[in-house]
């Protein structure tokens, strides 16, 4: 029996930061069980170099990343997907898009490092913090028994983690 393979979508206004870290993060952790993208509803076009160098220094591969639409999702032919999370404010107050698949979602909302202001090693940090906040968001996630638990249940504890 072939172990299923789950679809996970992160979502944020620019894709810029904090959705391209959950990508990574979970690609990274969740493995072949995952296929793990990112979008934004108002893209900004390129990724944040600090966002890649966060994921270097956790030893992620930073290869294939690039800020794009949630439209690419939601279309016509678009892949069914099983969980999308928001990880800002602004994405989760949004009108979304309806997803095929029927997805679980939850909001995990961190605060943007993109804004911090300072010195480099200063705004480095900020990367951090986040991309470990979130890092420990999909690591209960992973813990969760997908596979067993009701809908109700997992959404329900899929919101928890967001709270974590």
């Amino acid at each position: 029996m072939t172990e299923k393979i789950y679809k996970v979508l992160f979502l944020c206004t620019g894709n810029s930061a904090r959705s391209i870290l959950a990508e990574g993060l979970m690609r990274h952790l969740g493995g072949a069980r995952f296929e793990v993208f990112s979008a934004g509803s108002h893209p900004a076009g390129a990724v944040n170099p600090l966002a890649l160098q966060t994921l270097s220094r956790l030893h992620i591969r930073i290869d294939g990343f690039r800020s794009k639409s949630w439209d690419e999702f939601a279309g016509a032919g678009a892949s069914d997907l099983d969980f999308v999370f928001t990880v800002c404010d602004n994405a989760a107050g949004e009108v979304c898009l309806v997803w095929p698949g029927q997805p679980m979602t939850a909001h995990w909302g961190v605060e943007d490092p993109s804004i911090v202001q300072g010195a480099d090693d200063v705004k480095l940090r900020a990367f951090m913090d986040t991309a470990l906040i979130l890092k420990r968001r999909i690591e209960l996630m992973l813990a969760l028994a997908l596979d067993r638990l009701g809908a109700m249940s997992l959404q329900q504890e899929l919101h928890q983690v967001g709270k974590s």
